[in-house]
């Protein structure tokens, strides 16, 4: 079927659907979906009655699959209208009335079309291909195990659709069962590229027809000899989404660039009180050093902590890059007029009182008037932003000054602070540290556009529970990971299908389970907790790109090379089998008592020349690729020698040009925490009292190399 006759015979009996009043489709035109897209499925007959279904079970011939089709009735099974191998006239007669009579009780008022005669399947491996719109992503495929047991084995991945066949073929490799897709105990593989096909085939009818909200095929009956869909359920939207507005990465960067690095900020509701939102920002600005202009705007003052204020922004003279809002809600609409009249390109909205509070009209209003007027909108609801870089402190918060390569941003203000606490405590340098709150109009794909390209940021760590564009965010992490880390917290990961869905793969596609799948695909790494996302970013510039799989664990205590063994292998790493002039190297530094190997146990009786010649051995091999190191207090070696001799052999070896991540540790009373923060200091990541931070550390540092292609091939 040529393509402009597929896609007008789908557009007709969808048109048909809607007509109706109809969202779901019945399985006979859902047929025709399958036909028209090439989507193999059973030889099948519709029946009004039962002497139909006789006469239609007799020309498929063979044992035949009775089912109840009602547009008012998706879970066929649920309602007792499905019989599987009737063969025979009286068997027909009798499933076929045995069908419409359990299809009545589940549903008294449910519209009976007929019952759909089909072919029996030969038996294989039942999978499901699906697909959903979710609200990041939009169209969204889905392939997994299928079955009756489908939404309890939830082995299933998800893509972004349309999918190229590669992309579909490397689904059928990212489920637990997969396998069993390749054949085990003799039981041979299905066809992979036939069901590849049908998944590139399903991702391409919806991202062809947006009006379709779900489509699922399950089961298909994969067998070495291909795929067929032995049944298919078709959902259309009630609405179409408002799509967002879109602008151009040179615009995007365009006003990122004057919101980061403005050369003019006025402050709309500055304030001479003290304990007032308006008198924080323009403090904090001008304690900050702000090198620009900082102008307040307040229409009681005429002047403010020793600056000119205005009556209105209007009255301002020259060019401002930011209006940052300390005023009331209400009071936002009318300011922001005059922002876009003054040719301002960027609001920060510290205000809230919008849609967090139910007044969605309120922040329609103001997202209205900025796109009117090209004015890009931070926040409202947020504690404004840093740009140390800049020297730039606009929020109402503990000023922050710790320059460094780290952009840390959040949705919520207390998370925020949870950032900025941390950030302090740790000393991390940052670059910017970002509120978003409501996401009026700008989001994270925003500003990992920006951060992608700013000289000083070399990892970015982003707090969210949405993302509001997620195409656009994987689209910016795509373009950005090659060049640095991207971490992210997503909140709310067990929230998973709090929305009631119309098929099985609705009600899989859990808004986590469809997060986890893509923001992988796009390189991102994900933190388990907002510890890990902070640790993660203030590690992973600290670390050295890995170039090859090899970790080896040198310890000084056999309980720790343990648990760092176990969490190697928890994290996705590789022991390195010791090659036997090594393991003979490492040998001659052990007590007969201690260990070779990996973990390479050097015992806690080893004086710090033993430590220090198996690191040297470790760092000079160039088959080891990464170290972990367990260090274990004794007064033979104190923390302090110990980190004092390894940041110094590290040094002298990336003096050399011999660069390999390096994580510790370290065990013992609290002397080992002023060592850990030693060691961070001269780029050996280090931690006291635990030995699955430092490794989960060095797990993020590998799955950034790998979607960096960094890592070399076959490593």
């Amino acid at each position: 079927m040529r393509a402009e006759d597929r896609s007008e015979s789908v557009r007709a009996l969808l048109r048909a659907v809607r007509a109706e009043g109809r969202t779901a489709l019945t399985a006979p035109e859902g047929r025709v979906l399958a036909d028209a897209y090439g989507i193999a499925v059973p030889g099948e007959a519709l029946a009004g009655d039962v002497d139909g279904a006789v006469a239609a079970a007799a020309r498929l011939g063979g044992p035949v699959v009775l089912k109840i089709v009602s547009p008012d009735i998706l879970h066929k099974t649920e309602a007792g209208g499905v019989v599987v191998g009737v063969a025979g006239a009286a068997d027909v007669r009798a499933a076929f009335h045995r069908i419409v009579e359990n299809a009545r009780a589940y549903d008294a008022g449910a519209r009976i079309v007929g019952v759909q005669v089909q072919e029996l399947v030969p038996a294989g491996q039942e999978v499901i291909v699906g697909a959903v719109t979710d609200p990041a992503f939009g169209k969204v495929v889905a392939f997994g195990l299928g079955g009756t047991l489908v939404e309890v084995l939830k082995d299933v991945t998800f893509r972004l659709a349309p999918v190229t066949a590669d992309e579909a073929l490397s689904m059928l490799g990212s489920i637990r069962a997969a396998p069993v897709l390749r054949g085990v105990r003799g039981r041979p593989g299905v066809d992979r590229r036939a069901v590849a096909e049908l998944v590139r085939r399903v991702s391409e009818l919806v991202a062809d027809f947006p009006e379709i909200a779900e489509v699922d095929l399950n089961p298909v009956i994969a067998t070495a000899r291909g795929a067929v869909a032995a049944d298919i359920r078709v959902i259309l939207a009630e609405r179409q989404p408002v799509p967002r507005r879109r602008y151009t990465r040179e615009e995007i960067l365009t006003s990122m660039r004057r919101l980061m690095r403005p050369s003019a900020v006025a402050v709309i509701g500055a304030s001479p009180e003290p304990g007032k939102i308006g008198n924080s920002v323009l403090r904090n600005l001008l304690d900050g050093g702000f090198a620009g202009d900082i102008h307040p705007v307040n229409p009681r003052a005429d002047d403010i902590m020793g600056r000119k204020a205005y009556r209105s922004v209007l009255d301002v003279p020259g060019e401002v890059d930011v209006a940052v809002f300390a005023i009331p809600a209400r009071s936002v609409p009318a300011a922001l007029e005059e922002v876009g009249r003054k040719g301002i390109p960027n609001a920060v909205l510290i205000p809230s009182g919008f849609a967090e509070t139910g007044e969605h009209a309120l922040q329609a209003e103001i997202t209205e008037i900025a796109e009117r007027y090209g004015v890009r909108l931070l926040g409202p609801n947020i504690y404004g932003y840093y740009s140390p870089w800049h020297d730039l402190c606009a929020t109402f918060c503990t000023p922050y000054d710790v320059k460094g390569p780290v952009a840390l941003t959040s949705q919520s203000g207390g998370i925020g602070m949870a950032v900025l606490g941390f950030a302090r405590t740790t000393r991390t340098g940052v670059s910017a540290i970002v509120g978003l709150g409501n996401k009026a109009d700008l989001a994270e794909d925003d500003l990992l556009t920006w951060f992608g390209e700013d000289p000083h940021t070399e990892c970015v760590a982003m707090h969210f529970e949405d993302l509001k564009d997620g195409r656009a965010f994987v689209a910016a992490a795509r373009a950005t990971v090659p060049r640095k880390p991207v971490v992210v917290l997503k909140a709310g990961r067990t929230a998973a299908g709090a929305r009631a869905a119309g098929s099985h793969t609705g009600a899989l596609a859990g808004d986590d389970a469809v997060y986890d799948d893509i923001l992988r695909q796009a390189g991102v790494i994900r933190a388990p907790g907002l510890e890990d996302l902070l640790e993660y970013a203030r590690a992973l510039p600290v670390l050295p790109v890995p170039r090859g799989d090899n970790v080896v664990i040198i310890t000084g205590a056999g309980g720790s090379g343990v648990l760092l063994s176990d969490a190697v292998t928890d994290n996705g790493l590789r022991l390195m089998e010791i090659p036997p002039d090594l393991d003979e190297a490492f040998r001659r530094l052990i007590p007969p008592f201690g260990a070779a190997g990996n973990p390479v146990d050097l015992t806690g009786g080893e004086p710090p020349s033993t430590y220090e010649a198996a690191i040297r051995l470790g760092l000079a091999d160039p088959r080891v690729h990464a170290l972990v190191l367990g260090y274990w207090h004794t007064l033979l070696t104190p923390p302090m020698v110990f980190a004092e001799l390894t940041a110094r052999v590290v040094a002298e070896f990336r003096a050399r040009g011999v660069e390999k991540p390096v994580v510790a540790s370290l065990a013992g009373d609290v002397e080992v925490e002023e060592a850990c923060r030693y060691l961070f200091a001269r780029g050996v990541v280090a931690y006291p009292y635990t030995t699955e931070k430092p490794v989960a550390v060095l797990g993020a540092k590998y799955r950034w190399a790998r979607a960096a292609g960094r890592l070399p091939d076959g490593s």
